[in-house]
């Protein structure tokens, strides 16, 4: 927006010079020179001239300024739009996942009680990540990390069946990205891969930034009759327009019984 009236101000100003500069120049000419080759609004009294002339700048003016005001509320408008509408898609993430894990914690409460306790703390934590920092529009990578971690360990519980999972980080603490992005591929491998997999499910993470792009690259085995692609997906293609566009690159291959999902993000 700071950008857009910076812009708007410099436009406002070439306008005026081109309009207001040789009308000044002419009305010079006309009454402080002998120039007599100059016709300043036919046979008009230069005075007359004048005031006709600072008449149409005027409205000139006016028709500028409420067209910049047009212009902002305008920009204004559709950012709200594109806030809102980003709000929608946020919390669209991943309810599933958490009424799913509480049904599963209603009869682990009997069965084991000390792990239905590590699985509550991780799910509130993931929760409170969800609900708080979801909001923000950018959070810390490690804190993403952190929320993605915590789903792979209740991952981990819900299921009574071995699954290999590789994390790998090579990332700045520091470097800042939009909330809830990733955990949408994540969630993608689990729900179409190891979910419907008896046995050997397996998911590989990496996740690489550089001085001004990010990497996630995510895959997993699955059974071939298995469709990848859902809602979540059309939802993440959606915020990556809103968010990075033009900044984003994310590609699907499928090779086998693997699946794999790339997402960079660009001039962070």
């Amino acid at each position: 927006m700071m950008a857009l009236k910076r812009n708007v101000k410099w436009i406002v100003i070439a306008l005026l010079a081109i309009v207001v500069v040789p009308v000044m120049i002419t009305a010079y000419e006309v009454i402080f020179t002998e120039n007599k080759s100059v016709v300043f609004l036919g046979n008009y009294h230069p005075k007359v001239a004048i005031i006709v002339i600072c008449y149409y700048v005027l409205l000139f003016c006016l028709g500028v300024v409420l067209l910049v005001r047009e212009i902002i509320f305008i920009t204004k408008l559709k950012n709200e739009k594109m806030k809102a509408e980003l709000m929608l898609l946020k919390s669209q993430v991943s309810p599933h996942f958490f009424f799913n894990t509480l049904n599963n914690l209603y009869g682990l409460v009997a069965k084991d009680p000390k792990k239905a306790q590590e699985l509550i703390l991780k799910l509130s934590d993931m929760m409170r990540y969800s609900i708080y920092e979801g909001e923000k529009e950018t959070v810390k990578m490690q804190e993403e990390i952190d929320f993605l971690k915590n789903y792979v360990e209740l991952h981990k519980m819900r299921y009574h069946k071995l699954i290999s999972v590789d994390f790998y980080c090579n990332i700045d603490k520091n470097l800042k990205v939009a909330p809830l992005l990733f955990i949408i591929l994540l969630e993608n491998a689990f729900k179409h891969g190891v979910e419907n997999l008896r046995e050997n499910a397996h998911v590989k993470i990496s996740l690489i930034t550089s001085q001004n792009e990010i990497c996630f690259a995510i895959e997993n085995n699955f059974e071939k009759t298995e469709n990848q692609f859902g809602i979540g997906l059309k939802n993440l293609k959606r915020r990556l327009e809103l968010i990075y566009p033009n900044q984003h690159e994310l590609t699907f291959s499928e090779t086998e019984n693997v699946y794999q999902a790339q997402l960079i993000l660009k001039q962070l």
